[in-house]
């Protein structure tokens, strides 16, 4: 099998692991994990599709291939859309997940009357190459937001968040039976279907 090779652009090893296992198996997935000496593009888009942009654009200008950029978050109804673009740094330092999972769940628990608190992750993913965005997904899970996390795997916001449908949180959900419903994955598999149909003008 031919693969196809394509750079996430990411250095949290959480999101890669989980690319890598929604990924079909013909895409050779490396990471900025793998490139110590990547740049740092900062986040100064409005929305996750600006944000993923920029990022795809950024590292795609540097290295050459295929580059794929996810900006991803959790909006709450109650909260008029937050976290929002800002769900990885909510309690001020980036990727501190027990830090911004406290500070959602101080600012729902004074809104205790307003419950449930209707909620949905998001997913933008970038497409790039030489510098410029290609082609661009979206993908979301409905839910809510539980006052109680409950669960050990997943990671950000996985043990505050209930999928729609379901009574227990994303992070007591096992690894492949959230990627079947996520946010994350529903964006890949539009990325996937689209690049299939275009597979031989990625070969290397």
């Amino acid at each position: 099998m031919t693969q196809i090779p394509i750079l996430i652009a990411t250095r949290n090893a959480h999101k890669a692991q989980e690319i890598a296992a929604i990924l079909p198996p013909e895409y050779k997935v490396s990471t900025l994990l793998d490139l110590p000496d990547a740049p740092d593009v900062e986040e100064t888009g409005h929305t996750f599709a600006a944000n993923a942009r920029l990022k795809a654009e950024g590292i795609s200008a540097v290295f050459s291939g295929l580059v794929l950029a996810d900006d991803s978050g959790l909006c709450v109804d109650t909260l008029n859309g937050a976290p929002g673009v800002l769900s990885a740094r909510y309690a001020g330092e980036h990727g501190q997940d027990a830090d911004n999972n406290a500070k959602l769940l101080r600012e729902l628990s004074v809104l205790r009357g307003w419950a449930p608190f209707p909620a949905r992750f998001v997913c933008a993913l970038s497409l790039a190459e030489n510098g410029r965005e290609i082609a661009h997904f979206c993908g979301t899970v409905e839910g809510r937001i539980t006052l109680h996390p409950r669960g050990l795997q997943g990671f950000g916001y996985d043990p505050l968040f209930v999928p729609q449908g379901y009574t227990c949180t994303m992070a007591e959900l096992p690894a492949a039976a959230k990627n079947a419903i996520s946010h994350r994955g529903n964006a890949l598999r539009q990325f996937a279907d689209w690049i299939r149909c275009r597979s031989s003008r990625f070969e290397y």
